[in-house]
């Protein structure tokens, strides 16, 4: 890629940022958007959604870049959790890392590696010690739970654990299949909230319209007795489904305990002679468990790991076809070649320099949009019991799906087949790598600026949200009854960050050019997703900090990859020496990584019986256990079997809960 053809990329992305940050400024400031930029603060009624147009509110202002700055971690830890602040501390450790400029390099980084690493676990450890006691923490998830004949599962556990867990054992919350449930029961609370919604605007010209498509074909009907009669019906056909799905068990149970400690026991000990029986795993939260799939059997998980494996080989060869399209791109022979009658149109400056410079990111960018929500779909296959989980899987495929389909992809620009057998050959990956690295440096600084720059004003300014909530107003009629506040995204923000990590790691000594435009991404990144967090994501799950692992471990991974580049280079170059003493690099590199594992690894999968003794102590003195423990018997029951109780008061609406914990 010629430096006209980089500069142009820059002018365009860098011109799509000032827009989308001048856009973002004045809708923000509309009343009707408040449902769009700051759904978080409209569903805690701290954003009204009313409001008196006014002429000022269409100039643009920068009022908000210095609100997200001043807004503290404690704040976001507070409202969003330790997961929101282990993100926002993602940009500042790659802010750090892209200051310095391979010994020092490394040594910086792994430093900062270090510190990061001890503040997370310390952090994550205050966090436990701080909060209140938790359904999770007491609570564990049994499967492979071996049923009798002419017994129940229910009356299984419960001998078991009274016989082994005599002492701890408290309560347990069978599985059941409640997937036809969960819909019906989703669609009954969307429609119980327009209903309220119109019930309690009674004088809305929305309530009488057409019952057909977007509210354009149909007869005409009043709305309320419209939603009415369908809720009662939905309700029907909830109640009987209910009443088939009581029976329907899995061999899985949550099982509580009356401390911390004995959940902790019954969790890490093995419970019966055959390991695939009574096998434990943590319960996550509440509000994170993900009902819709509790497999049967160890062995119908087991298959389901390996079909998601295959599916994801299958993906990243698929993928190949888009980058080979944009190699193709980026060399404008290779294009002249494939579409001859463009020869003309490509001769002209400006066309040439957006065809190379531009579009080859923006395409590959097009692409991978569309492997987040496909990385969600296959861990949700893969057996996984919450949301979390399910997210961070999801995050670790898209990492690695973005390391090898852009980066070795592009690098490399061949065949699967080809760059399968570059690693096949150890001895030629560092001579191949130092050979094609460098080559693609310019593609990589246009693609830092088309998926980052462009990608973090595109978030700031939500223009999927922003045009569904205009379809809404316009076709349907809703104005701000239905709006859904989104949860922080993880599996696609993190692997993205890190990937540029990656970039700024291994071009730091081979392209220097690269490192201000991702100061700029970073810089950018920081204050953007402070301005989110304060005002359009809410808090979903907690997992107290288990993301940064992935973190630490893709860093380590760019500092190997960057040794072994260098040691290819000062290869091609013909110094030995310095090819020799870089050698030790990658091993040192790893064996630091070593003892962080060794170090701070075990606190994100357990917290040490220290701490749970600590925490007992502290409940048995505190006169609220009681309570919780009530609370903790129906904690997990699944909300699909929980009785409905619908209002026709129309005035109690979106305040009253739809269900009620009753057991069926």
């Amino acid at each position: 890629m010629i430096l006209s053809a980089l500069l142009t990329s820059v002018g365009i992305n860098l011109g799509l940022c000032l827009l989308f940050f001048t856009l973002y400024s004045i809708l923000r400031k509309q009343p009707g958007n408040v449902t769009v930029y700051a759904p978080r603060l409209a569903a805690e009624g701290k954003a009204q959604q009313g409001g008196q147009f006014n002429l000022e509110s269409l100039l643009p202002t920068v009022g908000w870049v210095r609100k997200a700055w001043q807004l503290s971690e404690d704040e976001i830890l507070s409202v969003l959790g330790l997961d929101a602040v282990v993100f926002m501390r993602i940009f500042i450790f790659r802010l750090w890392v892209h200051f310095c400029a391979a010994y020092v390099f490394t040594g910086v980084v792994c430093y900062l590696l270090y510190y990061e690493y001890e503040y997370i676990s310390s952090k994550r450890i205050a966090y436990f010690y701080s909060s209140k006691p938790q359904p999770h923490q007491f609570t564990i998830l049994v499967r492979g739970i071996p049923i009798p004949s002419g017994g129940t599962c229910s009356e299984t556990v419960d001998s078991f654990f009274i016989e082994n867990h005599p002492s701890t054992y408290l309560s347990h919350a069978v599985v059941r299949r409640t997937s036809k449930l969960q819909g019906l029961i989703g669609d009954t609370e969307k429609l119980y909230k327009r209903l309220s919604y119109l019930k309690l605007n009674n004088h809305t010209p929305q309530r009488f319209r057409r019952d057909g498509f977007l509210g354009i074909f149909g007869r005409k009907v009043d709305l309320v007795d419209h939603y009415e009669k369908k809720l009662q019906d939905l309700e029907d056909n909830v109640r009987l489904e209910q009443s088939s799905s009581a029976g329907k068990e899995v061999p899985a149970a949550f099982v509580s305990f009356k401390s911390r400690l004995g959940a902790a026991v019954a969790l890490h000990i093995q419970q019966a002679v055959n390991p695939t029986k009574w096998v434990t795993e943590r319960a996550p939260e509440p509000q994170d468990v993900y009902w819709p799939f509790f497999s049967d059997s160890f062995i119908k998980r087991w298959i389901c790991v390996l079909v998601v494996f295959v599916a994801c080989i299958a993906l990243t060869i698929l993928f190949l076809i888009p980058v080979v399209l944009v190699q193709g791109l980026t060399n404008l022979d290779q294009l002249e070649t494939w579409f001859p009658f463009l020869k003309g149109i490509l001769k002209l400056t400006f066309v040439s320099e957006v065809i190379t410079g531009y579009l080859p990111s923006l395409i590959l960018q097009m692409f991978l949009s569309f492997v987040p929500p496909i990385m969600i779909m296959f861990s949700s296959m893969q057996g996984y019991i919450s949301l979390s989980q399910i997210e961070k899987s999801a995050c670790i495929k898209v990492l690695w799906f973005t390391i090898w389909n852009i980066f070795f992809a592009n690098v490399l620009s061949g065949s699967a087949l080809y760059q399968v057998s570059v690693f096949l050959e150890p001895k030629k990956i560092a001579s191949v790598l130092a050979e094609a690295v460098p080559a693609q440096a310019s593609f990589f600084i246009a693609y830092v600026v088309t998926s980052g720059w462009t990608s973090l004003s595109s978030e700031l300014c939500r223009l999927v949200p922003l045009i569904c909530s205009f379809f809404k107003r316009v076709f349907s009629g809703k104005y701000g009854d239905e709006f859904e506040v989104p949860s922080i995204p993880y599996h696609s923000g993190i692997p993205k960050i890190l990937f540029f990590g990656l970039l700024g790691i291994t071009y730091f000594f081979l392209a220097p050019l690269i490192l201000p435009f991702l100061l700029v991404y970073y810089c950018m990144g920081y204050i953007i997703y402070r301005n989110q967090l304060s005002n359009v994501y809410a808090l979903q799950y907690q997992t107290g900090g288990k993301f940064w692992p992935i973190v630490h471990y893709s860093t380590i991974f760019s500092l190997v990859l960057m040794h072994i580049i260098a040691i290819g280079i000062f290869g091609i170059k013909k110094v030995p020496l310095a090819s020799s003493l870089t050698i030790p690099l990658p091993i040192l590199t790893l064996l630091f990584n070593e003892y962080c594992q060794k170090r701070f690894l075990p606190l994100f999968k357990t917290y040490p019986t220290e701490c749970l003794v600590k925490k007992d102590r502290e409940d048995v003195n505190d006169p609220t256990m009681a309570e919780f423990y009530d609370k903790l018997v129906t904690a997990y029951r699944d909300p699909g079997l929980m009785s409905l109780r619908y209002s026709r008061s129309g005035t109690e609406g979106l305040s009253s809960p739809l269900l009620q914990a009753a057991e069926v």
